[in-house]
């Protein structure tokens, strides 16, 4: 089973291509053989799932400036150049020097290699789609505007080139979603996590999001509403996707018990009417509420219903980490997961250490069907309830953890491993077994002298590479701990 995304992912590329004036009367053809190209490039973008807006073909100072109103006006998140022939850097450096988007240069060759027996000067310009390359480049880095990457290659038939325009694409998504995010932050920070404290400024100031503050009355005037349709309904949804196992070894667990579940399903419910509400995109919170009050009750039983919004790509980050929570959207828009963890107990044996936390948790990724267990007691915290436990799938892993420096900057600091089979504790609480080179007591040394937070997202696969181009973009320092 998986859960859907509550909205499709997207993004607005623009396209521009760029060529030089005087090869049009000099090479009949060659200007409508350049327009097919640029069309035909433009059709490989949108099969990203995206939207695209063109901005024609540059080939001249002129045209250049006439088109940057259009693409500042166009509110792109991404520009691809595609290189069709030679052109001269003055249909870019105006674009370079006043656009603030990722520029990334497209060079796709439309033949393997030339024909050179029979090859003419117009099949020559037709395949020079890299010629100007160094051009650009050069000029980008002179203005203080460097590109944000280059893709080289075929034009059709090239794995490689299609799996780098589709990973831009990817990126263009995190960037959009980024930048036009309302992210909730409710309650405070869990007291002595000193780690956790971040004001909402430092995150719009670096990710562009708005950060809505929310009071948990706001979610509690929804669970006081009588509403046993959409609990009931609710209630069969989690059912259907969770197990709900006997206890093993842990006293503190036990079967979910029926009290649970209704909790669980009524804190879902208000969950969910309340992030419709403020219009939310993701929520970090934390609140403890007096004993034995409705208001406890809530608070401490959102963990089934955090997890549900997480996997559809609504990020919820407990503990306030806020941060955490930007990074958790940052890999769910990258289409990886995005799960809310930490580090546990590291197992000497097997040479890898337990990843996961109590929740909330990105259930699209786990390995199998995901375990609710009944806890008497969350451990730290206050409360008891339903909690969610599983291992995520096997293979390629990736984490990013945003931390803030001694300058108030933010930072990404990521690594790859490899999550492999391995018993996990019966507690209620999500774990995998992370393997990580040279070893782990090595990797867990280097990760910690980067001045991580505790808390980190994790996803599947192996995508550094992406997260550090989406820094790059950001103008976020970016470590990737090998």
């Amino acid at each position: 089973m998986r859960i859907e995304r509550r909205k499709p992912l997207t993004a607005k590329v623009g396209i521009v291509g760029v060529g030089h004036h005087t090869y049009w009367g000099q090479f009949d053809g060659l200007l409508d053989e350049m327009h097919r190209k640029l069309s035909q490039f433009d059709e490989k973008v949108k099969a990203n799932g995206v939207e695209t807006v063109t901005f024609g073909l540059l080939d001249n100072a002129e045209t250049a400036y006439e088109a940057l109103p259009k693409m500042k006006a166009a509110d792109i998140d991404i520009l691809f150049i595609d290189m069709v022939t030679y052109a001269t850097s003055s249909t870019f450096g105006v674009l370079a020097r006043n656009l603030n988007v990722p520029i990334v240069l497209v060079a796709l060759q439309p033949l393997r290699a030339m024909p050179y027996a029979e090859a003419k000067t117009y099949t020559q310009l037709c395949n020079d789609d890299f010629c100007s390359v160094p051009e650009f480049t050069g000029v980008a880095i002179r203005m203080g505007h460097p590109v944000a990457d280059v893709i080289l290659g075929v034009r059709q038939g090239d794995a490689v080139a299609d799996a780098e325009l589709a990973r831009w694409c990817q990126i263009a998504k995190v960037l959009h979603d980024l930048r036009n995010a309302r992210i909730g932050l409710m309650g405070h920070v869990l007291e002595s996590m000193l780690d956790m404290h971040v004001d909402p400024t430092a995150v719009t100031e670096a990710f562009g999001c708005h950060v809505a503050l929310c009071e948990p009355d706001e979610i509690l005037k929804f669970y006081q509403q009588d509403d046993t349709d959409a609990v009931e309904a609710k209630k069969k949804i989690i059912l259907d996707f969770f197990d709900t196992p006997d206890p093993v070894s842990d006293p503190i667990t036990t079967k979910l018990t029926d009290h649970d579940l209704e909790v669980a399903a009524k804190a879902a419910v208000a969950l969910d009417k309340f992030t419709e509400s403020r219009k939310l995109d993701g929520l970090a919170y934390y609140y403890e509420a007096l004993p034995e009050t409705p208001m406890r009750e809530l608070v401490t039983n959102l963990i089934v219903g955090n997890s549900l919004l997480t996997s559809a790509g609504f990020p919820m980050c407990g503990e306030y980490d806020i941060k955490n929570c930007i990074a958790m959207m940052i890999m769910d828009r990258l289409d990886i997961g995005g799960s809310f963890a930490e580090f546990h107990p590291i197992d000497f044996d097997r040479d890898t250490v337990l990843v996961g936390h109590d929740g909330p948790h990105h259930l699209n990724i786990a390995s199998q069907k995901p375990v609710l267990r009944s806890l008497k007691t969350y451990h730290g915290k206050p409360g008891k309830g339903a909690g969610v436990e599983f291992n995520i799938k096997e293979g390629p892993i990736t984490m990013l953890s945003i931390s803030v420096k001694a300058d108030g900057k933010m930072k990404f600091i990521i690594a790859e491993g490899e999550s492999i089979n391995g018993p996990i504790p019966p507690t209620g609480n999500t774990n995998t077994h992370g393997k990580f080179k040279p070893d782990v007591r090595t990797f867990l040394l280097k990760w910690v002298k980067e001045g991580p937070t505790h808390h980190f997202a994790l996803g599947v696969g192996k995508h550094a590479q992406s997260l550090v181009q989406i820094a790059d973009v950001l103008g976020i320092e970016a470590v990737v701990v090998v």
